[in-house]
């Protein structure tokens, strides 16, 4: 693990989000948890605060709305309240062909996965930086490494933003590290109506493993985490197999 302290969580009252928040907890860390439902978010803080008898500050916000996202940035980048390992791991999925969708909740979505980690990434640098220490957890996809639709464009945008980001400030003592999941046995996909029948069995993955296999990585400095064995591999094809192939197979799943 690395030295942080106080970590600042976004989605934290769900799936990977909350999972971060109960290991990061377990490990000792201050927390400030951020999602949109206020009632969830004291539940949860009252609970952390039992179990494992640590500060838990919440911050309701919602991150496609200007003003939420502004908050947020401003406790990321409090130099009298530092926070040392920001997680931005508030999820945003959409059903539907990029069509058939509203073009409002694309935008949504786009503010959520691309938006928020731009804006809250630069507030936490700026912080980080000046005292020489500090961790960026930016929650991708294995979808990023497909053509699948303006989802896995978004996450190919964190991607390319997390690794430029830790090349270039790595020197000047901040990691910055992607993590891209697959499947993973959470809220996500049932928000979305999508069962667990829309993929084989051995692709769904625990999200204790997954934070667990995360975090190690962190403190490995490593740029990207790409958890289990079977997500190496099906990410290793994907990055050699040419995009046009991807593409042909996405549209022949569609008919």
């Amino acid at each position: 693990m690395t030295t942080s302290r106080t970590a600042l969580v976004t989605g934290a009252t769900a799936g990977i989000g909350r999972e971060f928040v109960e290991q990061l907890a377990g490990s000792g860390h201050r927390l400030v948890l951020v999602a949109r439902d206020e009632a969830r978010l004291q539940s949860v803080a009252a609970e952390v605060r039992q179990r494992h008898d640590v500060e838990v500050e919440v911050l309701a916000a919602d991150l496609t709305d200007r003003a939420g996202l502004a908050r947020v940035e401003a406790r990321v980048a409090d130099r009298r309240r530092p926070v040392d390992l920001l997680v931005n791991n508030a999820g945003f999925g959409l059903k539907e062909r990029f069509l058939v969708n509203d073009i409002e909740a694309e935008q949504q979505m786009l503010d959520v996965l691309v938006t928020a980690v731009l804006r809250l990434s630069h507030a936490a640098l700026g912080a980080m930086v000046e005292r020489r220490h500090g961790a960026i957890v930016n929650v991708s996809s294995v979808a990023s490494f497909l053509p699948r639709g303006t989802y896995s464009a978004a996450k190919a945008w964190v991607n390319s933003f997390s690794e430029w980001a830790h090349n270039e400030y790595s020197p000047d003592g901040v990691q910055v590290m992607v993590l891209c999941p697959g499947f993973v046995k959470t809220e996500f996909h049932q928000r979305m109506d999508v069962s667990r029948d829309s993929a084989p069995g051995f692709l769904w993955l625990e999200a204790p493993d997954l934070v667990r296999e995360a975090l190690a990585d962190l403190g490995r400095g490593r740029r990207m985490s790409i958890p289990s064995k079977r997500y190496k591999a099906i990410v290793g094809a994907a990055r050699v197999v040419p995009i046009g192939v991807l593409q042909r197979a996405q549209s022949l799943g569609r008919k």
